[in-house]
């Protein structure tokens, strides 16, 4: 008798690209709350690497570990206690802890899953719970009026690109730093670009003498220290990066909701057309290592994400 496995990519301990390696695991079985899903593409994101070589964030307790921490996918077992998900469901949503997304099949939390619109490519669905619900989750904090300005520290990212959209969206004139070879893609986004670096809160006043309504960081440290003066009322300081610092500087960090609910809403917004995950970058499992590589470099102009 042969035990069914799935190929999957993760890492063998804390540390570089060098740990890394491809796997060939157990099937998995759902628990309470879980859902087995057959994956059909799954983010790559920052957290992913960060991980890998021990936080910030979550780093495994146990190895061989698998990367990833969401997917899309077809739904082939429930676990306990869950409801409103059956077998053959088109979901996307996060891994649950034990699991990674990295893989032919994957665990997600029933909990923070939700159903794939037909609209919607199993790519851009895949890219959705972290990068793009984080940029949801921040902009509906803010409650930004039509009219308002918004600074976005780091928009060239997952979450940058998202939250450009969600706020021009909602008629708030976005500003966003970035370096010079990201032009295009920022004003793509109907954004006016800044040049990041020493100086860019001069640069931004030139723009707008007053200052903005708010700001939405997504580098930490020094750059979100410089642009933190530019907002009016410090409670409108938001960063995703530096959860110590802005609290410093009167701001606070972006509560993540990660629920059914949330992830129907933004996967609604994409399915009408208002909102892109803006996937540039699409490969195999058998490329992950250069996947990662590639959002490791901090040179991705957009979401990678696997095809399985």
């Amino acid at each position: 008798m042969t035990t069914a496995t799935f190929r999957a990519y993760g890492f063998s301990a804390v540390g570089g690209p060098e740990n890394q390696l491809f796997l060939d695991l157990p099937m998995l079985e759902p628990g309470p709350g879980e859902l087995l899903v057959e994956v059909r593409a799954a983010g790559i994101n920052p957290a992913d690497w960060k991980s890998r070589s021990g936080g910030p964030g979550p780093v495994p307790s146990r190895f061989p570990a698998v990367l990833g921490r969401e997917v899309s996918g077809i739904v082939r077992g429930v676990g306990q206690d869950v409801e409103g998900f059956a077998v053959g469901d088109e979901v996307f949503g996060s891994t649950a802890p034990t699991a990674g997304g990295y893989g032919e099949y994957s665990l997600l939390w029933a909990a923070s899953s939700a159903h794939k619109p037909p609209q919607v490519a199993w790519t851009d669905a895949a890219a959705l719970p972290v990068a793009v619900c984080t940029a949801y989750d921040g902009i509906v904090s803010l409650g930004l009026r039509e009219g308002a300005t918004l600074l976005v520290n780091g928009i060239g990212g997952g979450v940058g690109v998202a939250a450009a959209q969600l706020a021009r969206n909602g008629g708030v004139a976005v500003v966003g730093t970035a370096s010079e070879g990201k032009r295009e893609l920022v004003e793509s986004l109907g954004a006016t670009l800044v040049g990041y670096g020493p100086g860019v809160a001069p640069r931004v006043r030139e723009l707008l003498p007053a200052g903005v309504d708010a700001v939405f960081d997504m580098v930490g440290g020094d750059a979100l220290r410089e642009v933190a003066g530019l907002v009016k009322d410090p409670a409108d300081l938001i960063s995703i990066a530096d959860k110590t610092l802005v609290k410093e500087l009167g701001g606070r960090d972006v509560e993540r909701r990660r629920t059914t609910k949330v992830y129907s809403e933004v996967a609604a917004l994409v399915a009408d057309g208002s909102l892109s995950p803006h996937v540039v970058d699409v490969r195999p499992l058998d490329e992950a290592p250069q996947a990662l590589a590639a959002v490791e470099s901090g040179h991705a102009m957009g979401k990678v994400v696997l095809r399985m």
